[in-house]
């Protein structure tokens, strides 16, 4: 199922806690832990994944730019999905990239691992989440060993066209098979919460309203 625009509006109404709420109800893997915004004024991103996977420098040379191919092959909208294994010690994306992405209006680059440039990141407005930023270059240290295969991402396995959503709480993936019934099972929970804080804000009584709504077992699996 393709990620419609109406089904992005629906996604980005809601949060990644609500999206890794609906994912656990339904038995699927999609949330990570650790990969944030680098930027407070990025709030949210969502779309389909461009998917790169980095591996150590070494006699093999890199053939292209790291990055340059998985820019070429996305589309408005797209997410750019780093696996960099979680290293810290070096960069897999900077300021060059980030103002080609901005340029093709992509939604965004996550990375398990690190970015540097990030002050040309703000200043070109393209947002990036990842685990922190260091200064290192990435020559001498990662190629891209692929682009567009299946990676994982944070523990969670990531193929092209899977759903990406970021927000200041981390990053989710939906499996693109299983779109419609997340955002589905997403905005039920949603709904229930926000009634729940509803009635918590007009004074009702915290045990009794978590009775009512049975909060505890949400999320059942059914």
């Amino acid at each position: 199922m393709q990620l419609t625009e109406e089904l992005r509006a629906r996604y980005k109404a809601l949060s990644s806690t609500n999206v890794s709420d609906a994912l656990d109800a339904l038995g699927l893997k999609g949330s990570t832990c650790g990969i944030r915004p680098m930027a407070e004024k990025w709030r949210k991103i969502v779309g389909p994944a461009v998917t790169m996977k980095m591996t150590a420098a070494g006699i093999t040379p890199q053939k292209t730019h790291l990055g340059m191919n998985a820019i070429s092959a996305a589309k408005a909208g797209d997410v750019i999905v780093i696996d960099n294994g979680g290293r810290m010690d070096t960069s897999c994306w900077g300021g060059i990239l980030a103002n080609a992405a901005k340029t093709k209006q992509l939604a965004g680059t996550v990375i398990d691992g690190c970015c540097r440039d990030l002050d040309d990141c703000i200043d070109s407005d393209y947002t990036v989440f990842a685990r922190g930023t260091v200064v290192c270059t990435a020559r001498g240290r990662v190629i891209e060993e692929s682009t567009n295969s299946m990676i994982q991402f944070g523990g969670v396995q990531v193929r092209p066209g899977d759903i990406v959503i970021g927000d200041s709480s981390g990053v989710v993936i939906v499996p693109q098979e299983h779109l419609l019934p997340v955002l589905e099972k997403a905005e039920q929970l949603w709904k229930k919460e926000e009634d729940m804080v509803a009635e918590i804000r007009a004074g009702g009584d915290i045990l009794e309203i978590d009775a009512k709504y049975n909060y505890n077992k949400m999320l059942q699996k059914g």
